[in-house]
């Protein structure tokens, strides 16, 4: 198996966001600068006899007999580094992000230990979304899988419908909970567990594996006179929380919540906020794009350099993909799921927004190449995002209009979209829907070669081989 990838993930009930959408988001960073990445659909598929066999630790399942169309962004070289699909929705409108990385602690895996070949991050979201049909039956049934083949590592999974929110997490071999999001809160993960008072007498909002309560008393887990905390059970809280995980957190919350004071080496940030307004999908990709912007600790910023280097940022190189899935409720189902993705470096690159009821994306994200090539949409975006940083401080306020534009370009390609395709025979929607991701696919395109060749341009004005003393000279 890979090492485990270290993400941040959001999380938004409803009645938190600005227009009703549920929205659940990640970004999937890797240990490396570039793990090329596909995006593309998987077709649905009926009375076919499939196992499935990972080749990264060898897991080994019979899959259903029928699963459902869904989207993944898995990696471009299955054969090396394992699928990964990583994020998406099925035909169902059901999200599920795989997965937020998390670890448990010494003493509950002494009891319960990594299972080496059980279900992984490589195959997990493969085994789970295309079976199916609402976020509370996918905690269910990936749980039911947990129980039957147990997991090698800590895994934090994100579901979301139309109505529900639910936020899972796997801490040791057999073990784990899971928490609905409340419609009107949100939440910020960042590899370490979140999840904190459980409620077992609550199964609206908890979920759990079976025996957990049984095997923690057993073994004499609980740290606290009362109560069930599960981060304080299964979690870590150390030195590397602190600079690693926790900032991130901190800066997730100092966003939605700016009236609220907390430290972002605190080991009691709360895993459930109330915003202070009503939030975005902007907001959602702000978030996941920052790197402690306008603070002290920014690394591209302006501090104490001791400072810039003290917490891991959000976004970073080696975010290999980072979306938004969003839900809305105030259209139809046909055109209400939308995934927002972005291929780049977030903070420098776009999150596109692609209607998810089709059969198919554009070749240039379903066809990634191992190395950089001049077509595919991974390795133009990675280029702007390298242009970008390079020059960082001539760049960045071109790149920051560039997205401001294409944000406002969106939202309006989205109307009309939603306007013309009211009116199509439903035959024909999802053919429809393709036809409008891939003209904005082509868009992108022409807008972002143009950006690149202004900065490319200006890069020509910034070289250092240069000396002033003779206009003739």
């Amino acid at each position: 198996m890979k090492h485990l990838s270290a993400c941040t993930s959001v999380l938004v009930g409803k009645d938190a966001s600005i227009d009703g959408s549920t929205m659940i988001a990640r970004n999937d960073d890797t240990f490396l600068p570039l793990t090329p990445q596909r995006f593309y659909v998987e077709p649905a598929y009926q009375n076919e006899n499939k196992v499935w066999k990972s080749n990264q630790n060898g897991f080994t399942m019979t899959m259903p007999t029928s699963g459902y169309r869904y989207l993944l962004t898995p990696n471009a070289d299955i054969a090396k580094e394992g699928v990964y699909a990583e994020s998406g929705f099925n035909q169902k409108n059901v999200a599920m992000s795989a997965t937020e990385s998390v670890y448990g602690n010494l003493h509950t895996l002494a009891y319960d230990p990594w299972v080496t070949n059980g279900l992984a991050e490589d195959s997990l979201q493969s085994m789970v979304l295309p079976y199916i049909n609402s976020a509370r039956e996918g905690v269910s049934y990936l749980g039911s899988l947990i129980k039957k083949y147990g997991s090698p590592e800590g895994n934090g999974v994100l579901f979301s419908d139309n109505n529900e929110v639910w936020y899972m997490e796997i801490v040791t071999g057999h073990h784990w909970v899971a928490q609905r999001i409340p419609d009107d809160s949100y939440a910020v993960v960042a590899n370490q567990v979140a999840i904190q008072q459980v409620d077992f007498d609550d199964p609206d909002n908890f979920m759990f594996s079976d025996g957990i309560q049984e095997f923690v008393a057993k073994h004499r887990l609980n740290p606290d006179a009362e109560g069930f905390n599960f981060r304080h059970i299964f979690g870590t809280s150390n030195e590397k929380d602190r600079h690693y995980n926790t900032p991130r957190v901190w800066y997730g919350q100092r966003y939605l919540n700016p009236e609220i004071e907390q430290s972002p080496t605190s080991s009691n940030l709360p895993f459930i906020r109330k915003a202070n307004r009503k939030i975005a999908v902007t907001d959602v990709e702000f978030i996941l794009s920052s790197h402690y912007n306008e603070t002290e600790y920014d690394p591209l910023g302006n501090g104490p350099e001791d400072l810039k280097t003290k917490f891991r940022p959000i976004s970073m190189n080696r975010t290999q993909n980072s979306h938004v899935l969003q839900i809305r409720n105030d259209v139809d189902s046909a055109w209400s799921a939308i995934m927002w993705l972005n291929f780049g470096i977030p903070a420098f690159s776009p999150y596109v927004p692609f209607f998810a009821n089709v059969n198919a994306t554009d070749p240039t994200y379903e066809n990634t190449p191992l190395q950089m090539d001049d077509t595919s949409a991974y390795w133009m975006y990675r280029k702007l995002s390298m242009l970008t940083e390079s020059h960082y401080s001539h760049f960045i306020q071109m790149d920051r209009d560039f997205k401001t534009d294409v944000n406002q370009m969106f939202l309006t390609h989205i109307d009309n979209t939603i306007d013309q395709v009211k009116h199509r025979n439903p035959k024909n929607i999802s053919a429809f829907l393709q036809k409008q991701n891939q003209s904005l696919v082509a868009e992108m395109r022409t807008r972002v070669d143009n950006l690149m060749h202004e900065l490319m341009s200006k890069g020509l004005t910034l070289s250092k081989l240069t000396y002033d003393m003779d206009k003739n000279l």
